[in-house]
């Protein structure tokens, strides 16, 4: 399906009706439903293929361009002519130029089951792709495609070819369509629906879940509940609740869709459940965060998964998860910049170039050079502190936001991992003094001489504590 998303100042009533009035500002249109869940899946790294029905219309010509934008193999999208194109067009209001609000919902569409023509055309199509699958998903939005013919015809088939079925159900109370498949991912209102049972609590869940994995014939259930996690339960286990982290909801929707592509990529590389479920969980969380439906790049999940290891503690950074920053940080609009050094006896020079290599982005990574290379560089009477505390003291300032050691003689590795935009150096250096710096300018950085508060300097500070 296709979203439109009509922007606009709502900030008065209209005069002959008591209704709102949209002044409108912008248009958008982004990939919906199952086609959203292949966005989310090419964003987790994945090749993707999508099969469903469209119209022979402009809608369904402008979802299939933003699918292929994304490099996802189209081929599988049949024209009905019979049909519209599923579009969902919300109405959004902005008070003050701020605060997106859904205000209405017009949605053109047809619910009717497609014609057996289509179906197998669908199949033929299915059929072609399989041999190169890892996994499939089934994104079943109630809206005629996902007939209980074609549920089991795509199942039966994938299951005879040894791969995983992994589907998001209809709001249904027939859940029979989907027998045989290898997990089920209902919310709880779907499962609640389905079942007749009640899901209010974690034992409740688990009886659901139990329910589902018997009468569906499945591998595994995953029962959704919200800010309160999922509840998996695999068929030689017992019900397992996957608790999430708390978080501030901005917008549910596009978290089933999440869900279903983060299971997706956690099977499809190999993941047990619990693993796959925990990944699901996160990039749900993520999604919950932002406003209307928007893929959720790997670089940020991978960093949450860090994060909530408890391997991002502080602002010490091995070169990778510096880079994962960095990432995060270039994919919302910021430059990323690096300087490098010794930084052995902290003193207000010091920190006047952090501060002024800082004001060139958004983002300012510190190289640190470990204690063997600072002796190989300045001498066996150095360095004064160790690297353990040069990099606590430049993690307390507010100004750098990672701190990376390293052990060569030079940052060449860690300016090749990391990529940044700026390059920051002292102007003590010349621009082709500057190691790295044909690096960065080969992929569009630049390097940036940082003037320097005259009179400062390690060397001076230790040669004047010598002299008393």
């Amino acid at each position: 399906m296709l979203d439109e998303l009509i922007y606009g100042d709502a900030d008065r009533l209209s005069n002959d009706a008591p209704v709102p009035v949209l002044h409108v500002q912008r248009r958008e249109q982004r990939a919906g439903g199952a086609a959203n869940v292949c966005l989310n899946l090419s964003a987790l790294g994945g090749r993707v293929s999508v099969f469903g029905v469209i119209g022979r219309d402009d809608p369904g010509r402008s979802l299939r361009s933003a699918l292929e934008q994304d490099g996802i193999d189209t081929t599988g999208l049949i024209e009905d002519e019979s049909r519209p194109t599923t579009v969902k067009c919300s109405l959004i209001g902005l008070a003050q130029h701020r605060h997106p609000q859904k205000m209405f919902r017009l949605d053109t569409e047809s619910k009717e089951i497609i014609s057996a023509p289509i179906a197998s055309a669908l199949l033929e199509r299915f059929d072609e792709a399989l041999a190169d699958a890892d996994v499939v998903c089934i994104e079943d939005y109630g809206k005629g495609v996902c007939s209980a013919e074609l549920c089991r015809a795509v199942i039966d088939r994938a299951r005879s070819a040894g791969v995983a079925v992994l589907v998001d159900p209809a709001a249904i109370e027939d859940f029979s369509r989907y027998c045989g498949a290898t997990c089920l991912t209902p919310n709880r209102t779907e499962a609640q629906r389905a079942t007749g049972m009640d899901a209010a609590g974690e034992h409740e869940s688990g009886a659901i879940a139990r329910r589902l994995l018997d009468e569906c014939e499945l591998d595994s259930v995953v029962v959704t509940l919200d800010r309160h996690g999922a509840m998996l339960l695999e068929r030689a286990g017992e019900p397992t609740l996957v608790p999430t982290i708390a978080r501030q909801v901005y917008d549910v929707t596009g978290a089933g869709d999440m869900v279903l592509a983060g299971l997706a990529a956690g099977v499809g590389c190999g993941l047990g459940m619990p693993e796959a479920v925990a990944l699901a969980n996160i990039a749900a969380g993520l999604e919950v965060e932002v406003f209307g439906v928007k893929p959720i790049p790997l670089a940020r999940i991978r960093h949450e998964v860090l994060r909530q290891s408890g391997q991002l503690q502080g602002k010490i950074r091995t070169a990778e998860q510096a880079r994962l920053e960095a990432d995060i940080v270039r994919q919302t609009g910021g430059k990323v910049v690096f300087t490098n050094g010794c930084f052995d006896i902290i003193h207000a020079g010091h920190i006047a170039m952090l501060e002024r290599s800082a004001a060139h982005g958004a983002m300012l990574i510190v190289g640190l050079n470990d204690d063997d290379s600072i002796r190989r560089l300045k001498g066996q009477s150095r360095p004064i502190n160790r690297l353990e505390d040069r990099a606590r003291v430049l993690g307390a300032l507010g100004c750098v936001d990672a701190v990376v050691p390293f052990s060569e003689d030079t940052p060449i590795r860690l300016i090749e991992a990391i990529r940044p935009d700026v390059l920051a150096k002292g102007t003590d250096y010349s621009r082709e003094q500057v190691v790295g710096h044909e690096i960065v300018e080969s992929f569009g950085g630049r390097v940036e001489l940082i003037d320097l508060v005259e009179g400062k300097s390690t060397t001076g500070t230790i040669e004047r504590l010598r002299a008393k």
